[in-house]
């Protein structure tokens, strides 16, 4: 099956560069503005989709040939969570996380710093949550409440903990890893629609053919 770029139609540019021959010479690039997705009533529909967590240094690549048994079908995995940038929205290799996290903070020490505190969860003696988990407060958070089943004031304190940097920013990459995935049934569905969607419609502007349109060239006109 055709990876994504492939079936991206083209478009004639004005070349700009110190190798241009003439002021009429062009440049063939990909139009990157004609960018595939999914329609809505797939995308915004979970039964289309199956839950999946991110393996280790896993790529889009990876989980496309696990899947689908094609890794040039990496686009329908990122298609299928809306992620534009790989480099910052795809989990890091652990490699990649030890750099960030030494560009970021400098130093071992900071990294294991505290970045804020967060809340335990607290209960009444029914069982009914007073305080959520992990919402971010001061150091020295305490609450009062009163207890309807002891019939009285209750304070508590000590309820909190301490989050370092790198806990932080390993709760975000482990966030990135939870994904979700068109499931293979539907997968037909995509590729049809895309064979509809990327090429150009003839009689529109700057047309040439279904896979290419060319740019005017303002330069011949000054």
């Amino acid at each position: 099956m055709a990876s994504y770029f492939r079936q991206v139609p083209d478009f004639h540019y004005v070349n700009r560069t110190q190798d241009a021959q003439s002021i009429d010479d062009y440049q063939t690039v990909k139009n990157l503005f004609k960018r595939g997705k999914l329609r809505e009533d797939i995308f915004g529909n979970l039964q289309f989709f199956t839950k999946y967590k991110v393996i280790g240094n896993e790529r889009p690549d990876n989980v496309a040939f696990k899947i689908y048994g094609d890794e040039t079908l990496d686009w329908v995995v990122l298609l299928s969570n809306n992620i534009l940038n790989v480099q910052t929205e795809w989990p890091l290799t652990q490699n990649g996380f030890d750099t960030y996290l030494l560009d970021k903070y400098g130093t071992y020490q900071n990294i294991n710093a505290t970045h804020h505190y967060e809340t335990l969860e607290v209960k009444n003696a029914n069982g009914i949550t007073i305080i959520p988990e992990g919402t971010i407060v001061s150091s020295n958070f305490s609450t009062s409440y009163f207890d309807s089943t002891l019939n009285r004031k209750v304070t508590v304190k000590n309820i909190t903990r301490e989050v370092t940097n790198y806990q932080y920013e390993q709760k975000i990459e482990d966030d990135k890893r939870n994904i979700f995935i068109l499931k293979p049934t539907y997968l037909n569905v995509v590729l049809t629609d895309m064979d509809t969607l990327m090429p150009y419609k003839k009689g529109a502007a700057q047309y040439v053919s279904s896979t290419l349109k060319k740019g005017d060239n303002i330069r011949l006109y000054t």
